[in-house]
């Protein structure tokens, strides 16, 4: 017994070292063509990995460009924050009022327009949202605006088109400063897109004025408090008052009702294309939802034959009996 034991113990051991030499030197003819292929697996590797990392960087990138809401000032720096106020025009179905831009425009010209300018704001834009052609022609014929140098180099005024923009109060940024005591007031057509809270800030800013400041408010001498403006200190007094302008329409000039009216309008003088790009943005949604519903009729109209059908694989039939030899074959 213990003879046949050792005799299995060793054959065994034979098998195990015979399969071992076969395997060092299977694996020893393997490698003989290993530096190519480790060359060939690092450069796919290398390239899988440089187009991931491109791809990643430029998601990165345009979502640090477009992906953003990009504001003058950040929150931090801000004051109080302004009240969320529910806007009509923001609405996705909702457009601007037509007649609180004409309200608005009058606050601006009557209130505004003696320090802010609207130099992105030509008055052809005008036309169909604030007034008709004529009328505004006859606004920008009241301003004077320069020609092109004549033949001895002199420059002469002309009457204002519809394709001048809008003038500005001071004739550049130095006169500006001169006449507000070192402070330039902002142009005003992108105030709303380039202050943090847009509407509500500019909103919350016109009718933010107290009668007196609050106990322990310091105010420099020259500003004027204002909780939302940055610092509270702002260089702008109170400009609207109850019964400031007389509307056209009879609606009753509250400092609320011009603060929303010129808020609206300056949203509109940012924006103008607004109205346009939300029902091109409707056009959009019901084309790409019919081909989209397109789409899917006709993918599951292709693919129903191929969807539902079944592959079976039936092995071949074989013989329990041994076969027969073959002719001339060795017994």
């Amino acid at each position: 017994m213990l003879a046949r034991s050792s005799l299995r113990s060793a054959r065994s051991l034979g098998a195990s070292a015979r399969s071992s030499a076969s395997r060092i030197g299977t694996r020893s003819a393997s490698t003989a063509n290993g530096p190519a292929e480790e060359a060939a697996t690092w450069k796919s590797t290398f390239a899988a990995s440089a187009a991931t990392a491109v791809a990643i960087g430029s998601i990165g990138w345009y979502y640090h460009l477009y992906g953003r809401n990009v504001h003058a000032m950040t929150p931090a720096e801000e004051g109080l924050h302004a009240t969320q106020y529910p806007w009509e025009h923001e609405k996705w179905s909702k457009t601007f009022d037509h007649q609180a831009l004409r309200r608005g425009f009058q606050v601006y010209r009557e209130v505004c327009a003696s320090c802010h300018s609207l130099s992105r704001v030509p008055y052809r834009t005008l036309v169909g949202n604030m007034m008709t052609v004529d009328e505004a022609k006859a606004l920008a014929e009241e301003n004077e605006y320069d020609t092109e140098p004549n033949d001895e180099g002199e420059i002469e005024k002309r009457p204002g088109k519809l394709s001048d923009y809008l003038p500005s109060p001071y004739k550049n940024d130095e006169a500006g400063r001169a006449a507000n005591n070192g402070a330039l007031p902002p142009d005003l057509s992108l105030i709303v897109k380039g202050r943090h809270g847009g509407c509500n800030y500019i909103f919350s800013l016109l009718t933010g004025y107290p009668e007196d400041p609050p106990a322990g408010a310091v105010v420099q001498s020259g500003l004027n408090f204002n909780p939302y403006f940055p610092g509270t200190g702002i260089a702008m007094a109170r400009v609207l008052y109850d019964g400031l302008v007389e509307y056209d329409d009879g609606t009753p000039a509250t400092t609320s009702q011009m603060a929303k009216d010129v808020v609206e309008f300056l949203n509109w003088a940012a924006e103008p294309e607004m109205d346009e790009r939300k029902k091109m943005g409707w056009k959009v949604l019901a084309i790409s939802s019919v081909l989209m519903a397109l789409s899917i009729w006709v993918k599951k109209y292709k693919w129903a034959t191929i969807k539902t059908r079944q592959i079976v694989y039936n092995p071949p039939i074989t013989s329990s009996r041994p076969a027969a030899p073959r002719p001339g074959a060795k017994q």
